[in-house]
């Protein structure tokens, strides 16, 4: 990690990093007078500035969560980069309700962890990442087809650019339990993948679903 800190070069996260850059506003005086050509220049590189901004914001932000994560004393969850893409993470989550049936279903099937992907779109924080379930196979728990997870603060409506990976996954592992998801083990069904394809399908789908008919059951604070 220090190795990709230096890389980078980005450490500490401000208070900039939580607001929304499309509230900021570049003032530019009287250029009335300026070619279409100059104007097109100048929108061309506020463009590229513009992405540049966001760029950093989402490095700083992910670096800070990635130290934070590091610092974590129960070890939760644990985090591995894809291809030492900062931006793609795998991430471990080792612990749900000890007294639920889902961790009984761990201890008896020798599952040291649900393994999710998370990957974090150009404008993160301010719009969410997509998260599914890789391994085990989920049955219940709000996990669905491909490993789609339907909770209402993964999607841009339910989001908040205040929430962290942790508080992210610390829901997820409650909603697990409060679903009652249990660990797959049919014959053959068990062992088939989920597919990012059908995550993205299943997730879009919920979402349409749920812009029309509201988020009833679970509510936000339940997933």
């Amino acid at each position: 990690m220090a190795t990709l800190l230096r890389k980078i070069g980005l450490i500490r996260l401000h208070n900039r990093d939580t607001e929304d850059p499309k509230h900021h506003h570049n003032h530019r005086g009287g250029g009335g007078q300026q070619s279409a050509s100059l104007r097109g220049k100048g929108g061309a590189k506020s463009s590229g500035h513009k992405q540049q901004h966001c760029t950093q914001v989402r490095s700083r932000r992910l670096m800070k969560e990635l130290q934070d994560i590091a610092r974590l004393s129960d070890r939760f969850i644990s985090v591995e980069l894809v291809d030492e893409s900062l931006f793609d993470w795998n991430v471990k989550l080792h612990q749900v309700d000890k007294d639920s049936v889902l961790w009984q279903d761990m201890k008896e099937t020798n599952t040291e962890f649900i393994l999710l992907n998370l990957t974090f779109p150009d404008n993160f924080p301010f719009s969410p990442p997509f998260m599914r379930v890789l391994s085990p196979r989920l049955e219940n728990g709000y996990v669905l087809d491909g490993g789609a997870i339907c909770m209402e603060l993964l999607t841009p409506r339910g989001w908040s650019s205040a929430y962290t990976v942790e508080a992210v996954m610390r829901q997820f592992a409650a909603s697990l339990v409060k679903g009652q998801g249990r660990i797959c083990r049919k014959a053959g069904k068990s062992k088939k993948s989920f597919s990012r394809k059908e995550a993205e399908a299943t997730f879009k789908s919920l979402v349409k679903t749920h812009e029309k008919y509201g988020w009833v059951t679970p509510p936000v604070s339940d997933g």
